[in-house]
């Protein structure tokens, strides 16, 4: 059972996110009407500061501080391919973010799907962008309460049967009439904390691994013993999957919704580039789970099969004072409400703006908008929770897997797109439609893994399955559009203002760039 200053402590760090959430409502503008942009996107209005909390804290999510660990302890070295992975991300941030935030807010688009109808002037390529991302962030979100259930666990606070269950829904449940009411304000607000706790336990933790167990030296000795000194290196034979992970990974990361809608919610494309600047502190911070990875596994902590999330909250179950022990799991709690909160609110949004008003109601009137984003938010909340209780924990991992290689293949349409626009529209689908089925071919062919062995002369080179995907995508999206514009075949209009080709505009007097 979980001692009870543990259990305290927890409930503490839950109880101040509460009423964080509650004085969300204090950042709304009084004198506005309701709107999808103000709910969604928080009128734009971040400044640097709190988009940094609401983009880190929506980047760096709690599953991410329990997996990468639990990598690391059964896997060694190959894990920490999520360092470099989301230190891609901070370039990708600082260029391609800030770009699409300035057309977005020239344009009044709030989805990324809403960039792509009017960049191409293609229904259906903005169709399938906006059901990427909705399909690749549900798994996402369920791995967010399985982050929070193996702290749960690991702290003795998750009863078996209905009881649990209860407890997690319960949590969720604050946070959906959160979400509901303040919509993105709410897990802006809570970012605050989730930075200021998870920061402030983990430098405790660490130093308190380093302390009893006599230093890093000894750790990775510890370490070495059980999983073998190999494991702790990255061999060459490892390298390119290492690579190819890192990069695809990063890729991706910035097409998910949720990434794409707590950008958006920033005042300007200076505040994104300043926010990139900043985004390595977080993954310092990625990187030390990832040590305590590799502490547990010196310690000898032992995780239930097929549990190795649990290593992390183990650990400091086994070492760590109570009111310790409930400040980490509640930061990590915490850690999963912001990510969860943004993503379901991104979901909702593509489906609203991209499908609903689109397909179905056109002449939606914007009261009606927020009404629906909503409802499709909650709905999104309580199919995670079921999703959870009725699949096992691998099914949640193995979509989120997929979700990864699909959220990729729209890489092309957007990323691309910012620069120039001769990939035509259709050629862009079919590339597309064959990523998709490639990408998620090779991943069940594999046993649902991300590394797939392709022949040479030198032996199998493993690389990320997504990547392979990505570049099949390429591949019929450039053939395509060569052979459609020698058929002349017609494109939509262009409504971006953004240049046909990629161009590099000065001020014709001081030759400055234009921002």
């Amino acid at each position: 059972m979980a001692g009870t200053a543990m259990t305290a402590t927890f409930l503490s760090v839950l109880a101040g996110a509460s009423l964080l959430a509650v004085t969300a409502r204090r950042l709304r503008p009084n004198d506005r009407l309701p709107s999808l942009e103000g709910w969604a996107l928080a009128d734009r209005s971040l400044g640097p500061l709190w988009t940094w909390l609401l983009l880190g804290g929506t980047i760096f999510t709690a599953y991410t501080f329990t997996a990468v660990p639990g990598l690391a302890y059964g896997n060694g070295a190959p894990a920490f391919f999520a360092v470099p992975y989301t230190v891609l991300v901070c370039p990708l941030v600082f260029v391609l973010l800030a770009r699409l935030w300035t057309v977005a807010r020239r344009h009044g688009y709030i989805t990324v799907a809403d960039f792509v109808r009017g960049r191409y002037g293609s229904a259906p390529l903005a169709l399938v962008v906006a059901l990427t991302g909705i399909l690749a962030t549900m798994p996402y979100l369920a791995l967010q309460l399985l982050g929070i259930r193996a702290v749960l666990t690991a702290g003795g606070m998750y009863p078996r049967g209905a009881t649990g269950d209860l407890v997690m829904a319960a949590l969720f449940a604050g946070l959906a009439v959160a979400t509901y009411r303040h919509g993105l304000r709410a897990p802006t607000v809570i970012s605050a904390l989730k930075a200021v706790a998870v920061f402030v336990s983990l430098t405790a933790v660490t130093w308190l691994v380093l302390v009893r167990l006599g230093g890093p030296g000894a750790v990775f000795e510890g370490a070495a013993q059980r999983l073998g000194s190999p494991a702790l290196l990255l061999s060459p034979a490892h390298q390119p999957a290492y690579a190819t992970l890192a990069l695809g990974s990063a890729l991706a990361l910035l097409m998910y919704p949720h990434v794409l809608t707590a950008g958006f919610a920033s005042d300007g494309s200076r505040t994104l580039r300043k926010t990139a600047v900043a985004l390595p502190a977080w993954t310092g911070l990625l990187a030390l789970f990832g040590f305590l990875g590799i502490a547990a596994l010196a310690v000898g902590v032992r995780v239930p099969e097929g549990a190795a999330e649990a290593a992390v909250p183990m650990l400091v179950d086994r070492l760590m004072p109570g009111p310790l022990a409930g400040l980490v799991f509640g930061a990590i709690t915490v850690g999963a409400l912001v990510p969860a909160a943004v993503m379901s609110i991104a979901a909702a949004t593509s489906f609203v703006r991209n499908v609903y008003v689109e397909y179905v109601h056109p002449t939606a009137t914007p009261k009606r908008q927020v009404r629906v984003a909503k409802l499709v938010s909650l709905t999104a909340k309580v199919g995670a929770v079921a999703f959870v209780f009725g699949l096992r924990d691998q099914d949640a991992v193995n979509l989120q897997l997929l979700g990864g290689v699909w959220i990729l293949q729209i890489f092309p349409a957007v990323a691309v797109g910012l620069y120039t626009r001769w990939l035509h529209p259709r050629a862009l689908l079919a590339g597309w439609g064959v990523g998709m089925v490639a990408g998620t071919f090779l991943v069940v062919r594999e046993g649902f893994s991300p590394i797939v062995p392709l022949g040479t002369d030198a032996g199998p080179l493993e690389i990320y399955v997504g990547l392979v995907a990505l570049l099949l995508n390429l591949t019929v999206a450039v053939a395509g559009s060569v052979a459609l514009e020698r058929l002349r075949v017609p494109r939509g209009a262009d409504l971006t203002d953004l240049p046909p080709r990629l161009t590099v505009r000065r001020h014709p007097e001081t030759g400055a760039k234009n921002p």
